[in-house]
């Protein structure tokens, strides 16, 4: 892809970041160590952040001094095969801290030696101890919502349609960072010849045929729904739901796609599309001006998502 495609004040995080296929295992254990030993990023004053485990899922908590009484059930990102909470800490605690709710963002099992639906299953077990806890913590259990970025994104997806399948508790929103959702994406081997920034076709192969280990390969018959959120016929009854992503992302597609099918089976939908933005721009390039608009405009919209009724 050329760089004159990228958004002119995204151009230098463009250059330098490489791309990175975690196919390998050598790359997949180098990026895992990175994302868990990261040095702390500055602390955002009156967020206290703490490691805990729900019993069934490791958890990090980011627990403003003042909270109005929501929380955001938050899913990291990283192909389904790298990743920890900690690369999101000035993510998760700025949201916190600026909209007055608890995250609580879940440290899942990576594929491929955890494939799905292991993922989804410690997402959903997350789910569950907010839920409990919810009167403990000063949180309403009808204000929580679900979201996530990229592979997180899709696995918030997931765990959203599951929910709604159960017929339980339900979430309040679904927020949704260009969200990782059809493995048959991964499939479209044209794709690879166009390089996209930051995150290509061929780390997405990657990506979709770690979770799938055992199960199906990406783009086959036999993908089970509740692993691509795309696969779902009937998207009726979902959540209120914010989609963002950039119109160079490889994900831009299946993510118009499914806020088009969002709206067509009445739920309301807002999908955000930012010109020029490559994969993960608002986290590799946080203080340009395109993406702390990107990031005020989505944290409005959970604002008023999750507001009291």
């Amino acid at each position: 892809m050329e760089i004159s495609r990228v958004h002119p004040q995204l151009r230098a995080m463009a250059r330098w970041v490489p791309r990175v296929n975690p196919g390998g295992w050598a790359v997949r254990n180098l990026a895992r160590a990175g994302s868990r030993h990261l040095v702390p990023r500055a602390r955002v004053a009156g967020v206290t952040i703490r490691n805990v485990s729900s019993g069934a899922a490791r958890v990090r908590l980011y627990t403003p001094e003042v909270t109005g009484g929501a929380a955001l059930l938050w899913i990291h990102g990283g192909g389904m095969v790298i990743g920890a909470p900690r690369q999101d800490d000035r993510f998760c605690a700025e949201t916190a801290s600026q909209l007055g709710v608890v995250v609580a963002s879940v440290d899942y099992r990576l594929a491929p030696e955890n494939p799905h639906p292991t993922p989804s299953e410690d997402c959903l077990a997350v789910w569950s101890w907010l839920q409990a806890g919810a009167a403990s913590q000063g949180i309403d259990p009808d204000r929580i919502a679900v979201g996530g970025a990229s592979a997180g994104g899709g696995l918030a997806a997931s765990v959203v349609n599951t929910l709604h399948d159960d017929g339980g508790a339900q979430p309040a929103a679904q927020w949704l960072v260009y969200p990782m959702l059809d493995d048959r994406t991964a499939a479209r081997t044209e794709l690879d010849a166009v390089s996209h920034f930051v995150w290509d076709n061929s780390a997405n192969r990657a990506g979709w045929a770690a979770l799938l280990r055992g199960i199906s390969s990406p783009g086959a018959d036999g993908v089970p729904v509740d692993a691509a959120p795309a696969r779902r016929a009937d998207l009726a009854g979902l959540p209120q739901t914010w989609i963002g992503v950039g119109d160079i992302d490889l994900f831009h597609d299946e993510a118009r796609c499914y806020a088009q099918r969002l709206v067509a089976a009445g739920v309301p939908t807002l999908l955000d599309v930012v010109p020029g933005a490559p994969h993960g721009f608002e986290s590799l390039a946080p203080h340009v001006p395109v993406a702390r608009a990107f990031l005020g405009r989505a944290r409005e919209w959970l604002a008023r998502a999750i507001a009291p009724r």
